[in-house]
C-alpha cells in the first residue's frame, strides 16, 4: 500500500504537543488590526486546544 502525504495546510497551522494534544493558533489576528478592539485582539492571542474527535481527524491529516 502506498505512503499518504501529509496535509501541507494542517502541516503549516497545527502544532502537536508532547503530550499529544493538537495546538492551533487563532485565526483573524494578521491584518485589519486597527479595527479591533484590544481586548479582542488580546483574546485572540495564545493557542487554542481541539478535543479528542477533531484532534483524531487532524493527526490522521498529519499522518501521526
Amino acid at each position: 500500500m502506498p505512503k499518504l502525504k501529509t496535509h501541507s495546510g494542517t502541516k503549516k497551522r497545527v502544532k502537536v504537543s508532547k503530550n499529544g494534544k493538537v495546538r492551533v493558533g487563532h485565526p483573524n489576528k494578521n491584518h485589519f488590526l486597527q479595527k479591533k478592539s484590544g481586548s479582542r485582539k488580546r483574546s485572540l492571542n495564545g493557542l487554542k486546544t481541539y478535543g479528542d474527535a477533531t484532534s483524531k481527524i487532524i493527526k490522521k491529516k498529519l499522518g501521526l
